[in-house]
């Protein structure tokens, strides 16, 4: 079973970066997708902001491409997210999620219910 560890979530202005990282362990299969999501409020739908497969092709969402950043470390298991030229709006928990695929397979959608293995979340929250 995947087990995800999220770190680096803090308080800064708008306009200011932040760096979070998933430490990741307990992976069974060579293809996977991983991914950053937010939850503005708890008990809302977790909404998808960045994706990374296993060949390193990402996918954004709209309101962050130009500003955010998915990457991983493979040889230390842990996915990143590079947070700059944060905004007010940008305010939420913050999850790591993985999926694998047996058969083999691409990152295909930010739907959250799609991703079996999450992490705790950590918080970020931006001020004006």
């Amino acid at each position: 079973q995947v087990q995800l560890v999220e770190s680096g979530g803090s308080s800064v202005q708008a306009g200011g970066s932040l760096r979070l990282s998933c430490a990741i362990s307990g992976y069974t299969y060579v293809s996977r997708c991983l991914g950053w999501f937010r939850q503005t409020t708890p008990g809302n739908e977790r909404e998808g902001v960045a994706l990374i497969d296993t060949d390193g092709t990402t996918t954004y969402e709209d309101a962050v491409k130009g500003r955010f950043t998915i990457s991983q470390d493979n040889a230390k298991n842990i996915l990143y997210l590079q947070m700059d030229n944060l905004k007010p709006e940008n305010t939420a928990m913050y999850y790591c999620a993985a999926e694998e695929f047996p058969d083999g397979g691409y990152c295909y959608t930010f739907t959250a219910t799609e991703y079996h293995s999450w992490g705790q979340g950590t918080q970020v929250t931006v001020s004006s």
